[in-house]
């Protein structure tokens, strides 16, 4: 009788590869994307869990993200000052307190002032130079400027501006 050939040795190492790549993969947990959808674990169940299995290092679901804040309807859209302040007011802030323009140059309003959440944006046409953006805050009778130039997209209107201000002020688009 012929011998038998023996088994191949790949059978007998197949299962314990297997085995040790399926222990591998059971071991990751859900990705990071799944388990920012699960349910969060309250804060206190989480902690009974870390002290009932000593050694082992608790996994808290990260924070629900933080929506962007988003304003008031007032912010979204800047729409002509119902209440102040006119243009005048702003033209003359921009000669006062703020030495912006010299007295003698002829300026007329192109655009607004149009307000969002308590800012202004006013758009002034100046003899001889280019047209003149204006960023204000505060009350009509009590003024701030914030920025005026050709270009008035500031840190401080990207970072505390209203929506509707930062829309005109960034990005040049009409608010009414």
């Amino acid at each position: 009788m012929p011998p038998t050939p023996p088994r191949p040795a790949r059978r007998h190492l197949s299962r314990p590869v297997a085995l040790v790549a399926l222990l591998a993969l059971a071991g990751c947990g859900a990705p990071p994307q799944l388990r920012q959808q699960a349910t969060p674990v309250p804060t206190t169940a989480a902690t009974a869990t870390a002290t009932a299995m000593p050694g082992a290092t608790p996994t808290l679901p990260p924070p629900p993200p933080t929506p962007a804040p988003t304003g008031t309807p007032g912010d979204q859209l800047a729409v002509p000052c119902s209440s102040g302040p006119s243009g005048d007011r702003v033209v003359a802030l921009l000669r006062g307190p703020a030495r912006v323009l010299p007295r003698g140059v002829r300026v007329t309003v192109g655009t607004g002032p149009l307000c969002a959440g308590g800012w202004q944006y006013t758009v002034l046409t100046v003899a001889g130079h280019e047209e003149l953006q204006v960023v204000t805050e505060g009350r009509p009778t009590a003024l701030k400027l914030v920025t005026a130039g050709t270009d008035v997209c500031s840190p401080e209107v990207r970072a505390a501006g209203p929506p509707g201000i930062r829309t005109l002020a960034c990005d040049g688009t009409p608010g009414a």
